[in-house]
């Protein structure tokens, strides 16, 4: 099946990304995709200063255009993180799923929370305006099981671990990895979660704007179960397509079985929740 990332340029104005964004999903379900990702924030600038002011609670203005063009277009749509999402007086880093229908079939709260200090470089702090999810996400398509973490969540090893034992075979993380941690990590932690697990592993970031308070690194990438990049952008907004092959997973788990050869007897991963 076909998967498309949207890599989009993020703006101030909230409606203009919607339309956009809405805009290029489209254009990617009629270039075949049928499963199509937006970025981390795509709908609002990023930053802390930013994340109380573009909130909305779910179902809301953003989720509900998403429910429609995913119906519109008859796809699965992950819908990067649209906004913050309010929801009982507290701000989430929240990701939406719709599948064909319209209607929702995962939400995925941000599980770890980006806060980091690498001096004379940056310093971020998710933690001041937003509180952390507290469980796995996963959704059932015809094609295959897919797991779901947003940025930060691709760092811990341990949550594509879980995804992979509860038989996912493609994991997206919208991301908006920065100028010092992209080019340091994004591509070698997609790599690594999807040589670990002999899954696909696609990242979806938003363009880069230089003129932005934070800077994107872009780069939405596609890595397949033998950890080769199979499809990369640039820092521009575009689509990257690329075509998912689950025949070259299936050969690949054939070929190196680890998931079958794990010693159970000496560790293991604990899911709590």
């Amino acid at each position: 099946f076909r998967l498309a990332l949207i890599q989009l340029r993020v703006s101030a104005v909230k409606s203009e990304n919607l339309q956009r964004a809405c805009g290029l999903v489209r254009e990617a379900s009629a270039k075949g995709a049928k499963v199509v990702a937006l970025p981390e924030c795509f709908n609002s600038p990023y930053g802390t200063q930013y994340f109380k002011e573009y909130a909305e609670k779910i179902p809301g203005e953003s989720t509900q255009k998403l429910s429609e063009v995913a119906k519109e277009c008859s796809i699965y749509l992950i819908g990067g993180r649209s906004i913050p999402e309010e929801d009982g007086g507290k701000l989430y880093n929240t990701c939406t799923v719709f599948g064909p229908d319209g209607a929702m079939v995962a939400k995925h709260r941000k599980v770890h929370l980006f806060d980091i200090n690498i001096p004379g470089k940056i310093q971020f702090k998710e933690s001041e305006t937003l509180s952390p999810g507290n469980s796995f996400s996963m959704f059932d398509t015809p094609y295959c099981k897919v797991g779901l973490g947003i940025c930060y969540d691709i760092r811990f090893a341990e949550m594509a671990h879980v995804y992979g034992q509860k038989g996912c075979q493609l994991l997206i993380y919208p991301g908006a990895f920065n100028l010092t941690t992209g080019p340091a990590h994004w591509e070698l932690l997609q790599r690594g979660r999807a040589v670990d697990n002999q899954v696909y592993v696609a990242t979806v970031s938003p363009a880069r704007d230089e003129k932005a308070s934070y800077v994107a690194w872009g780069h939405s990438t596609v890595v397949n179960p033998w950890g080769e990049v199979v499809a990369k952008a640039g820092a521009e907004e575009t689509v990257v397509y690329t075509d998912i092959d689950l025949k070259k997973l299936a050969e690949i788990r054939q070929q190196i079985p680890i998931l079958s050869q794990k010693r159970c007897d000496l560790y293991s991963i604990e899911i709590k929740k």
